[in-house]
């Protein structure tokens, strides 16, 4: 297989030293992968920390092209990650790791089949032809012996004639049931029971318990959360997780964790993420009223989950707008506009503007990121 590497989104200075990294690493792999322009290439490098990352790797996404994110951030929406600044030895790291998907994925492909359904109906075919054939093979046999037979044995009825074949039986298709599919539970907001009570959100806000803690709920994945670190570990999916941030917790509902208990349970829940990413889930579903203008101040992180975000932080990054304009030019609903606000609000990448809305859809060079891009 030919391995065919390209670069985009980024500036000369940086291309440069990834161009020098890259001769280094191929030569360490054998030469096995070539520079090529990004239009032909199978794999791409872009720079997702610069203004024109998101829109390259936009881009590439429709080309079907699998983009690997120059970036410092741990979770990137690229298809791979390559840690900001490049080395050498970072990369062809990255490159064996992509024949080695390539090579896995093409082992567990399986070998091509007929359909069943295709199958049963060539039977069932070959099974309905099957009697026509015998009674014309029948009839001609009959005409045949009355040619040479006398009158009174040409009326009698042959009692050896072949009897018409059954129609064979289609194969049984096994039927699989359809497993149901679990729906995420709405927000809806409980109100404290008690003083101490408040939601996961609130805590994340004001502090969580000193020291290492873990928080279970029947109907979601564990949480071990350490706020000295400011790190926690879990579902790496955030959807899972909303049914911690639906019901007040109290103090006691966060339980200490000895060291070699969260050591075992966090190398089974995968790398810590930070708890930035918690705050910006508790904004999301907080289902606070949004109002007034706001201001994307730096491109956000887009969560895979929620895929119409990149559309609404598009129509933020033009200019300060309220959240009608944003919806009309996204293209979403006013609740997605809403939802997102609050969680960047809490992520730090959204800021109230107290300047008169301008609809996103305008194509000013005025003001907005896009604006600027446009030089």
């Amino acid at each position: 297989m030919a391995w065919t590497l390209g670069i985009t989104g980024m500036d000369r200075q940086l291309e440069a030293d990834v161009i020098a990294a890259f001769k280094v690493a191929n030569s360490e792999l054998g030469g096995r992968w070539t520079l090529v322009e990004s239009e032909q290439a199978d794999f791409v490098i872009v720079d997702m920390d610069s203004l024109y990352g998101p829109i390259s790797w936009l881009r590439l996404h429709g080309l079907g092209r699998k983009v690997i994110g120059l970036t410092s951030v741990d979770r990137p929406q690229t298809d791979y990650r390559l840690p900001h600044p490049v080395t050498a030895s970072d990369l062809a790291v990255l490159l064996s790791e992509i024949e080695i998907d390539a090579a896995l994925k093409a082992a567990a492909e399986p070998p091509h089949t007929p359909a069943p359904t295709a199958a049963a109906d060539d039977i069932q075919g070959a099974a309905d032809s099957a009697p026509e054939a015998a009674t014309q093979t029948s009839d001609a046999t009959i005409d045949t012996a009355a040619d040479d037979a006398s009158p009174a044995e040409s009326l009698a009825t042959p009692d050896s004639a072949p009897e018409p074949q059954a129609p064979l039986p289609a194969p049984t298709v096994p039927e699989f049931p359809v497993l149901p599919v679990p729906a995420i539970p709405a927000h809806t907001p409980p109100a404290p029971t008690q003083a101490s009570a408040r939601p996961l959100a609130e805590w994340l806000a004001v502090g969580l318990p000193a020291g290492r803690v873990r928080l279970t709920h029947p109907e979601a994945p564990p949480l071990l959360l350490d706020v000295r670190q400011g790190l926690w570990h879990g579902s790496s999916r955030l959807k899972p997780l909303v049914p911690h941030f639906t019901r007040p917790l109290q103090a006691a509902d966060f339980e200490p964790m000895e060291a070699t208990d969260w050591d075992a349970q966090s190398a089974r829940l995968g790398p810590p993420q930070p708890l930035q990413r918690l705050r910006w889930l508790g904004g999301l579903l907080s289902g606070t009223p949004v109002t007034g203008v706001y201001l994307l101040q730096k491109w956000p992180q887009i969560e895979r989950e929620y895929p119409r975000h990149f559309r609404i932080a598009t129509a933020m990054s033009k200019g300060p707008a309220d959240v009608d304009a944003i919806a009309q030019s996204a293209g979403v609903s006013h609740e997605d506009v809403s939802e997102f606000i609050n969680a960047h609000l809490a992520s730090g990448h959204v800021v109230p503007a107290p300047a008169t809305p301008t609809p996103p859809s305008e194509t000013g060079r005025t003001g907005g990121l896009l604006g600027r891009l446009r030089g």
